[in-house]
């Protein structure tokens, strides 16, 4: 955590929790950059709320009950702004996943000529399933991109393989050969968890600088707005 960090405030809103996500250094900084902004103006918004509590309290003209409808007032403009801040990036993240999703699951264009790549389907369709797995797991092991796309860039059947063999190594072939993009996506899916684990926890802390229940707070409000109602018509 950095030196920026308040007693009243839980350590599950501060922004330096981003930097603890998987795959998280420099490549990814600017990748989590909007998840980072949107905790840092959680913790913030927060601090500004327990900030403005403890002014209140020095307004002569204020009791408590007053000074709990400011402070439940401020606090509801700040967290309006928050939850939708987080929103709009976890909606991003969302879409940037499944953007990287559909790139790390596209199919494979075979590189062989053809009957080369014909000719390494039938070979190792002939083997045992358990040769067959190993002999793949090695070719992609090793980056062998003929192999490798002649077997996953034809219908599965032609090399004795299940679609969702075939879709599994596709995924581990662009793993291996886009490797930016899966750590990309791996910190987006991180951030996003973060987001939705963390994010609902802004509430409570909200509750806890008003220093009352969002009830209470509304009850108390609803009466200060009869009884202003009251005096007026009163007062006509």
């Amino acid at each position: 955590m950095s030196d920026n960090v308040s007693i009243h405030v839980t350590p599950s809103l501060h922004p330096d929790n981003v930097k603890s996500i998987d795959g998280y250094d420099a490549d990814t900084e600017a990748v989590l950059a909007p998840t980072m902004t949107a905790f840092s103006e959680a913790y913030q918004a927060v601090v500004a709320v327990h900030a403005a509590r403890e002014a209140a309290k020095t307004n002569p003209a204020w009791n408590e009950a007053q000074v709990v409808i400011e402070t439940d007032n401020l606090a509801r403009r700040k967290t309006e702004q928050v939850t939708r801040n987080f929103d709009v990036v976890r909606g991003n993240l969302v879409k940037g996943i499944a953007h990287i999703e559909a790139e790390l699951s596209a199919p494979i264009s075979t590189k062989a000529a053809a009957t080369v790549a014909t000719e390494i389907r039938a070979f190792v369709r002939d083997m045992s399933t358990e040769a067959k797995h190993k002999f793949i797991q090695e070719a992609l092991d090793s980056g062998d991109e003929v192999t490798v796309s002649s077997l996953l860039g034809a219908p599965p059947y032609l090399s004795g393989l299940t679609a969702e063999f075939q879709r599994v190594y596709t995924r581990q072939w662009h793993e291996r050969t886009s490797s930016d993009m899966a750590k990309r996506l791996r910190v987006m899916v991180g951030a996003k968890e973060l987001i939705e684990r963390n994010g609902p926890l802004l509430f409570g802390a909200m509750e806890k600088a008003v220093g009352a229940p969002p009830h209470k707070a509304r009850a108390l409000r609803e009466a200060k707005t009869a009884a202003e109602k009251h005096f007026v018509m009163t007062g006509a």
